[in-house]
Order: structure tokens, then sequence, then C-alpha cells
């Protein structure tokens, strides 16, 4: 094994940079999903370095590239362009720069993936690695959660939140490593201990995406279910594989349930936690062996081709059976379909957030939540911006003045909606462009003879659609944990696409009065033309770079600040002051200044930093608010007036600038202390 491992690296030697990706996607997950910019903003640098090594050191022909595969890197490239453009027009460009460069780092891990050839042997080795090391680390966050003393900061309202410190971004950490996993356990051309380990590893990253109890994972399912058996071929195969590991999923499924119910009582939810995780171990080592058993058995004992036929017609009738046992149970346990949809329906729509799902199971008493609310305003911003958008990653803004919830989302919770609302038509041609190049590729090398060449195609496309589908109703974009992986299995599909051989030489005719006329010798590019173009390479990668790292470093000095300002605020002044030197985009250095300032009383210095904020972003409701105050608290009633009408306007559902505007009407002040210790305590709800 490990002789063809290295042949095949020795073959696709891209093989080994993508490597290096695939364990920052491993570090990615572990820490917050990749979230935060400090987080995968090196990562991107990373990236982009090897992208440069790469492209120097192994040979590429993009002759040889498929078509599909150049469409889509073109398209996405634009994108990534019009995410930049857009800081122009964008009401926050911080937040405009920051989403540019999250959809640049997408591109660079494409790229990566996507442009040079890959065998099938480099390939499996490339997701067998991704996938074995995510089950790997399943069990280390199973381990961990049962270890530590105060479980309680690990869920929320009983779900698992932990690593990616969201609930559904947690469940789709693990559940869109488990399709990528089932496909490839069912493979003769994967090592049966492999496919042992993949096959038991498909169970622990279901449960442990069902003690998060996302709604959109287990809704993803039954559509993932249906894309894999129609469009994947072997599905006997694939249904064979799919029972023990639905087996061990199913009975595990009420421990698993439990661990919640056990938090909201208010009963010892760590009990309940450890025997869910013992059931959980046992059933994923069982059918991890039930699966390795059954592939030793099928490598060392093959059946007879006459045996063979026998078990595919029997195992297509038990699927056969299965599925109309599960469709009319699934009607008798459902009742009226008709009635069980109006319900989802009006749960989705009511203005009564997830209050109105009423008691019962979290994951099927309703679809109650203000994800509504956000798709409305992401489409009336649509309308009103329909070409350029409304800028990358500035949906917060316009949801503070024109929502209804009490929530404040930054994103649209839809990666569809995300592309319309924030770049508009143009970038939304461009985005189903990229796609439809990149899964027609994918399609392709779906379609290749080679068993293990499109077993792997499959099984990176299914992790890839896992992503799209769950993140069409979450905000999953903006996870690189997330969505750099996805991107790197959609390249990986369209390396595995069939490549265009360069054409041989003619022979010479034998007749010289058939053979073609002689060529005209090629005219030589002149040195400074190659110079100018190797330049504006350099100069981009350089741009690309500078762009990555300076939010980064501002984003590093920003937090220096903040753990140091109670004790050294001018040391902490000036590291916000090198922020907003790194990153002249963004408010945050200026309105973390400002509210440093207040807490030590020095109103001068906390005016002038919001003051600086808004020049950045003239429509941030909070700076706005807190200068508002300041000027009230300073005896200058107008400037107060107009400022806090302003807040009221930007943020309309704002208790607390309603309530400063009123007592500033009435004649009196604002009592800062009074309002900030507010503000502190609703941060820390919503935190």
């Amino acid at each position: 094994a490990t002789a063809s491992s290295m042949r095949s690296l020795s073959q696709a030697p891209a093989t080994v940079p993508a490597l290096v990706v695939v364990a920052l996607f491993i570090v990615w997950a572990a820490s917050e999903g990749g979230y935060p910019v400090t987080h995968w903003a090196p990562g991107a640098l990373v990236v982009l370095a090897l992208l440069v090594i790469t492209f120097v050191t192994v040979p590429l022909s993009l002759r040889s590239v498929p078509v599909a595969v150049l469409v889509a890197l073109a398209c996405l490239a634009l994108y990534t362009a019009l995410s930049y453009v857009s800081i122009l027009w964008a009401g926050v460009p911080g937040d405009a720069w920051e989403g540019a460069n999250r959809t640049l780092l997408y591109l660079l891990v494409f790229a990566l993936f996507a442009l040079w050839p890959q065998r099938g042997s480099s390939a499996a080795l490339l997701l067998c690695a991704w996938t074995l090391a995510m089950i790997a680390l399943a069990a280390f966050v199973l381990v961990h959660i049962n270890t530590i003393s105060d479980i309680g900061a690990l869920f929320g309202e009983g779900r698992l939140k932990y690593p990616a410190g969201y609930e559904n971004a947690a469940a789709a950490t693990w559940s869109m490593v488990a399709w990528p996993a089932l496909l490839l356990a069912r493979s003769r051309s994967i090592p049966w201990p492999v496919r042992g380990a993949l096959g038991g590893g498909a169970v622990l990253l279901a449960d442990l995406a069902l003690l998060s109890q996302s709604r959109g994972a287990l809704y993803a399912t039954p559509v993932m279910l249906i894309l894999v058996f129609v469009l994947v071929g072997g599905r006997v195969r694939t249904f064979a594989t799919l029972v023990p590991i639905a087996i061990g999923i199913g009975l595990t499924v009420p421990a698993v349930l439990h661990v919640r119910d056990r938090f909201l009582d208010g009963a010892d939810a760590k009990a309940a936690l450890h025997a869910a995780s013992a059931q959980m171990l046992i059933a994923a080592l069982a059918v991890g062996l039930v699966v390795a058993l059954a592939g030793a058995l099928e490598t060392r004992r093959p059946p007879s081709p006459e045996l063979a036929r026998r078990l595919h017609r029997g195992v297509g009738a038990f699927a056969l059976t299965t599925l109309a046992v599960l469709l009319i149970g699934g009607w008798v346990a459902a009742g009226d379909p008709v009635a069980r949809a109006r319900h989802a329906w009006d749960t989705f729509k009511s203005g009564s957030g997830y209050a109105a799902n009423g008691s019962g199971s979290r994951l099927t008493s309703g679809l109650g939540s203000n994800r509504y609310d956000f798709y409305r305003v992401a489409l009336d911003e649509f309308v009103a911006h329909p070409l350029g958008g409304i800028g990358a990653d500035n949906f917060q803004e316009q949801y503070l003045a024109h929502g209804r919830s009490e929530e404040t989302p930054r994103y649209p919770h839809s990666v569809e909606l995300r592309t319309l609302t924030e770049t508009g038509l143009i970038g939304a041609a461009l985005a189903l462009g990229g796609l439809a190049g990149a899964l027609l590729a994918g399609w392709r090398a779906l379609r290749r003879p080679d068993p293990l060449v499109s077993t792997v195609a499959a099984a990176a496309l299914a992790g890839f659609a896992y992503w799209l589908v769950h993140g069409s109703f979450d905000w999953f974009w903006e996870f690189a944990g997330l969505g750099a992986p996805a991107f790197a299995l959609l390249g990986l599909a369209c390396a595995l696409a069939p490549r265009g051989v360069p054409r041989a030489a003619p022979a010479a005719a034998l007749d010289p009065a058939q053979a073609p006329p002689p060529r005209r010798p090629a005219r030589i590019r002149p040195r400074a033309w190659r110079t100018l173009g190797f330049g504006a390479c350099a100069l981009i990668v350089l741009l690309a770079a500078a762009s990555l790292a300076a939010p980064y470093l501002s984003a590093l000095e920003v937090q220096r600040a903040v753990s140091i300002w109670p004790r050294a605020p001018h040391s902490a002044y000036s590291h916000l002051q090198d922020a907003a030197r790194l990153d002249p985009l963004s408010d945050e250095p200026n309105v973390v200044a400002g509210s440093i300032a207040l807490r030590f009383g020095d109103l001068a210095r906390a005016e002038h930093d919001f003051e600086l904020a808004l020049g950045r972003t003239p429509g941030d409701a909070y700076a706005t608010l807190e200068r508002g105050a300041i000027a009230s608290a300073s005896g200058r009633r107008g400037l107060a007036l107009a400022l806090l009408a302003r807040a009221v306007r930007l943020s309309p559902r704002e208790p607390l600038a309603r309530e400063s505007l009123a007592l500033v009407k009435a004649g009196q002040m604002v009592d800062l202390n009074e309002l900030n210790r507010a503000i502190l305590v609703k941060a820390q709800q919503l935190a």
C-alpha cells in the first residue's frame, strides 16, 4: 500500500500540496469551523503560496485541461473580482473586503484541486485522508465533550455547537463527511480495513451531527439519498453498504436525542451524554467490523458470477421492499401529507419565529424560525439592487433597517440568496456558469470506466452536494471549514475528468505530393512580453497576499487590544491605531477604541473614535447611538436628537435607541453608564 501511494504521488505530484491543504481543513474544522478571519486568513496565505509553488514546479498544459473546468475557473475568478469591486458600493466596505477575501480563498482551493489531473489512486488517497482524519476528529470531539466538567458551554439549548460554535454548522461539519464515507466504503477498490473504518466512521459522524439536532441536516438527508440513488451507479452496492450503517445509526437515535431532553429538563445531562456516547462508539465499532468483514470476504473469496447475480437480485428486491415499507410507514406516521405540508409552511412563515413550532421534538414540530423574514429582506434588497447587489457580506445593515424579528443576522442564511442579494444578477450568472462547468466536468469523471475514478468522483460530488443543499437554507459560505472543503471536493471531481492528450506530429507522407505544405516557423515571443506577463502574474499574487494579510493582521491587533485594555489602555489604543492603519476600510478598530474610552469616562476620545468609525461606515447603528448618547451627556441636545433619530432609523427595532431618543425629547439626559450596561447585557444574551 505504501509503494502504491508513493507511485500515485509521483504520477500526480499536485497531490502533495493538496494534502497540505487537507491538513488545513482539519485545523479549521476543529477551530470554530474556520469562521473568524484570524483562523482562516493565515491558511488562505498558505494556500496561495502552495498554488504558486505548484504552478512553478508541476508542469501544466492548459490545452489539456477540460474546457468545462476552464469555464468554471474563469467564472469563479470573475465572481471573486466582482466581490472585490462591490466594495465600491457596499455600505460596510470592511465586511465586503472580508467577504471578497473569503471568496478568493475558495477560488484558490478550487484551482489547486481542479487544474492538475489526478489518477484514481491519488484522488482516493486525498479523499480518504480527509475523510478518515475527520472521523478521527469526530472521535476526539466525542471523547472531549465527555471529559470536561462544564459541558453546558459546548451546547446551546441542549444542542451540540462544539467545535464550530454554531449548532447547524457543527452538524454540517460531520454530515458533509458522512456521504463520502458511505460511497467510499462500498467500493471494491478500497482496501477492506479502510472500508471498515469508513463504514463505522459514517455511523459516528451521523450520530455526532444528530447531537446538534439540526433540522437542516435532517431535511437535507432525503434530498441527498435521492441524489445518490438516482445519479450514482452501483445502487445495489450502495444500499447493501447503507443497511448496516443505517441500523447502527437507528439503534443510537433514542439515546442521542435524549441528551437534549435532559438539558431542557434541568436533569443530569452529563449522564445521558455518557450513555449516548457509549452507544455511539459501540455501534460505530460493530458496523465497522461488519463492513470490514464483508469487504475482506469479497476480496479474498469473491462469489461466483452466478452467486453474484443472485445476491444482486436479492439485495435489489430487499431494497425495493424497504423503500415501500418506508413510504407506507412514513405516510402513516406523518398523517395527512397535505396537512403536514401546510403546517410546515405556516410555521415557517409565522412571525412568531421558533415559538411557532410549539411543543414536541425540535426536529419534527415545525419549521418555525426567522428565516422567512431573512429571505423577505434579502429578496427586497435584490429587487432594489438587481445588477450588482448590495456588496459582499453586507446583509446585516439592511436587515437592521428593514427586518421584523429581534435577531440581527449578518448573512441571509442561504447561499443562493447571498449570491443574488449581495452580487446581483451578474454575480448569480457567474456563479451558475461556474457551477455548471464544474458539475459537467464532475459528471464526466463520474462516467469514466475506471471504477476507482468513478467512485472517488461520486464521493467528492456527494460531499459538495451536501454543502450546497444544506447551505441553501443556512450561512455556510462564511465558514471556511465548510466552504473550502466543499470547493476542494468539487475541484477533485474536476481533476478526475477525462483530459485531452496533446496530438503527435503527423508522420511524413510516403508520397511527397500528398505531404502537407511546410509550416511557417512560429514567431518567438519577444522576451519583453514574457517578462511583462511574469510581472503581471507576480503583481496579482502580491496584491492577493496583501489583501489577505492586511485584514488578518488588523484583526490580530484588535484582539490584542481587547485582551489588555483593562490593565493597559494606552497600549490598547496603540494596537487599535495600528489595526485601523492596516485595514483602512473596517470601522471595528475605531468602534472598539470608542467603547474602551467610554469605560474610562473619556468622552472626548470616545466621540472622536466613533466619529472616525462613522467616517468609514456611515450606517453603523451602534456608533451613531453612542455618539448621540455622548452628545446628550455633554449637553448638546440638538446634536443628540439628530444622532439618536438617525440611530432609530438605522435600527428601528432597537429599544435602547428608541428609549434614548425619548429621554432626550423629554428634556432629560442619557445615562451613559446605564446605556452601556444594557448594551453589554444584550450582547451577552446574544452570544
